[in-house]
């Protein structure tokens, strides 16, 4: 450990101040080093960025803990049977890099993502109510990963109440109670500070009407609770009305965090795009899983100006951690969404395909899904069906 390390206030984690080269965690010379490695990448005014295929992606590939290994370990075949190529940066975090290394975000997995600008990464270990801060929102955070995109669609072949939903949850990923600003007033009294700025909200909003402009989407709408916190979410309201009279094209809707959430589960296509802070959004993206089958189906990915990490929605899952029961299907999503983000957009859309395939037959259903299938009966059903579409 170097001597520059430092234990940054309220995170309980032990980090080299030699991982921050710029302002978002990115060091500039590190990301010119990188981006000749994986050809030069050109950023979209929606945060999402495509890199021309010239030469083999550098990613970071972080296991992750419970069924980490399982779950990333299918993603990572899956796009070898896509045919891409892939220079995987191997490093470990959470629990597991904290029993071997003593630190849940060891030097080494810091410095690998200031120079990859780009991860795949499996469930990290949050104990509840104990223990040190979420690793994942601590790595969002440092590396100013500011917004959320979590799709969530509607495959055929997975039988739920509701058919056709296509959602898009965008979040805010850096700020509101999720700062970590507590502290104990009295004995029995705790305080939780919420923030939130002009500059996330704005930029967040931005976000989401980009995306909705570029995908064709027809309309944002901002979920809040201003009715009782008027000055917080209200200015994250002032914000997005602000950015939304930049996009006429795009419907501008607003609605209360309770009253969204009963709409979504009596009528969620009357939803497109979902705009939220932090922990409104971490909560209604897991309701929205709930509508087309589980959180086994849903990817996600975090987007900064200079980089990303690709992540499953779905934890470590313990219970069934290492029994080759887990559903891939987010993981391999989230890869899918990487493959997109490096330029690789035709895999990308390969995999979604086999995917969709597979699940629309029916015949190959992990547990969660209501079949028996194991992890790597998943895996291979999609590489299978991969194979059949080039024949």
């Amino acid at each position: 450990m170097s001597s520059l390390s430092k234990q940054h206030r309220n995170t309980g984690i032990t980090l080299n101040s030699r991982a921050h080269g710029g302002a978002n965690g990115f060091s500039k010379s590190s990301r010119t080093i990188s981006t000749a490695r994986r050809g030069k990448r050109a950023v979209k005014s929606n945060g999402l960025s495509a890199a021309h295929v010239d030469a083999i992606p550098v990613v970071t590939l972080i296991l992750g803990d419970g069924v980490g290994p399982e779950v990333i370990g299918a993603a990572v075949e899956v796009i070898k049977a896509a045919g891409v190529k892939i220079d995987w940066d191997r490093q470990a975090a959470g629990a597991g890099a904290l029993k071997r290394y003593g630190n849940p975000v060891p030097d080494d997995l810091l410095e690998s993502l200031t120079r990859t600008g780009v991860a795949l990464k499996g469930p990290l270990e949050t104990r509840v109510g104990v223990g040190y801060r979420s690793i994942n929102v601590y790595l969002r955070k440092t590396f100013d990963l500011y917004a959320n995109l979590r799709p969530t669609v509607s495959f055929k072949g997975v039988h739920t109440p509701f058919r056709d939903v296509d959602l898009i949850v965008v979040r805010e990923n850096t700020e509101d109670l999720y700062s970590g600003i507590e502290h104990e007033v009295a004995p029995g009294v705790v305080e939780s500070i919420k923030i939130i700025t002009a500059r996330a909200s704005k930029r967040i909003a931005r976000f989401a009407f980009e995306y909705a402009r570029r995908n064709r989407r027809k309309s944002v709408t901002a979920i809040h609770k201003a009715n009782i916190m008027k000055l917080s979410d209200g200015l994250f309201l002032e914000c997005a009305r602000s950015v939304a009279k930049g996009y006429p094209e795009i419907r501008y809707q607003e609605q209360i965090v309770d009253a969204a959430c009963m709409r979504l589960v009596t009528n969620p296509s009357s939803f497109d795009i979902l705009l939220l802070e932090n922990l409104y959004g971490d909560i209604v993206s897991d309701l929205c899983a709930g509508l087309i089958g589980g959180l086994g189906l849903v990817p996600g990915a975090n987007y900064g100006d200079k980089g990303a990490i690709f992540e499953a929605v779905h934890g470590t899952a313990p219970d069934i951690a290492g029994k080759n029961l887990a559903n891939p299907i987010a993981a391999i999503l989230s890869a899918a969404m990487m493959l997109e983000y490096l330029g690789r957009s035709a895999a990308a859309r390969k995999i979604r395909a086999a995917i969709a395939a597979v699940l629309r037959s029916g015949r190959v259903l992990t547990r969660d899904l209501g079949g028996e299938a194991s992890t790597l009966e998943m895996t291979e059903a999609v590489v299978q069906a991969m194979r059949r579409s080039r024949s």
